[in-house]
């Protein structure tokens, strides 16, 4: 724990100095210190920032403030937060030679379906979504994770339960290296935005065919793509073990910081 506490300080406050953003000078805490304790509580406290800032303050000598005021200053940097995990993906897809990437998605629920009707951090229809593994509905979000070959997350995007894979693909922007093959499951089909992909950004996206394709699959491609899929799906089992039963959240916002922080954890603890 103590060299990934290090480790990630030292990463964060480079990029944040790199970047030109000061804090105060009054200050308890920089940003860099926030930012490490909000990531060591997604790694080792189910995302407990109480928690985390205890460990810090004992084990680390960090003078951490009230928690009112570390949740306002965490929130202020959510936008710097998620930006740093962008400049990681952009390191990791420039060491990815290979330049193959799977998509996929996996759900994160706010409550159980019991719950719904009592649910205040989200209302309406659009967040009821359909979990297809389990076989089940979920409340919440579904959190889109493009990685490398090797299972390392370097770009998500968030949207409601109920938004269909094929139609988050549309929204996200891919910003993937050219002669890039992006593989996913047969949601993701659409052969308007497999040629556009191929003709604008010369990315080759490689989808599971359903059995009434038009774009039938050899055999052989079939079983590559099978086996490409089957590395994100253990990485998404891995993000998720570290979830706790329930994430706790006030506001949608932080419930969606949340789960970037267990992702941006994930992905720099399996660079260390």
């Amino acid at each position: 724990m103590n060299d990934f506490t290090i480790t990630i300080y030292c990463f964060v406050d480079d990029y944040l100095q790199i970047a030109g953003k000061k804090a105060a000078a009054k200050r308890k805490a920089s940003d860099a210190e926030i930012i490490t304790t909000a990531l060591v509580s997604a790694r080792y406290f189910g995302g407990n920032l109480s928690a985390a800032s205890g460990y810090m303050q004992q084990h680390q000598k960090c003078r951490m403030p009230h928690k009112s005021n570390f949740n306002r200053m965490l929130h202020r940097l959510g936008e710097t937060i998620a930006a740093i995990f962008l400049a990681l993906g952009d390191c990791l897809k420039q060491l990815n030679t290979t330049g193959e990437y799977v998509i996929d998605s996996f759900p994160v629920a706010v409550c159980r379906n019991i719950r719904i009707n009592r649910c205040r951090l989200l209302e309406g229809e659009a967040y009821r979504g359909y979990n297809v593994s389990k076989r089940e509905y979920f409340y919440g979000f579904k959190v889109e994770v493009i990685a490398t070959a090797g299972g390392l997350p370097v770009s998500y995007f968030i949207v409601a339960g109920s938004v269909h894979d094929g139609r988050a693909l549309q929204a996200m922007h891919l910003d993937l290296p050219p002669e890039s093959s992006l593989y996913g499951d047969s949601a993701y089909t659409n052969y308007e935005v497999e040629d556009l992909l191929a003709e604008c950004e010369q990315v080759s996206l490689l989808t599971q065919r359903k059995s009434n394709s038009k774009r039938k699959d050899s055999p052989a491609m079939d079983y590559i793509k099978a086996v490409m899929r089957k590395r994100i799906e253990t990485t998404f089992s891995e993000i998720e073990a570290a979830f706790p039963r329930t994430i706790h959240a006030v506001t949608p916002q932080g419930f969606l910081l949340k789960i970037v922080l267990f992702l941006f954890a994930y992905t720099i603890n399996k660079c260390i």
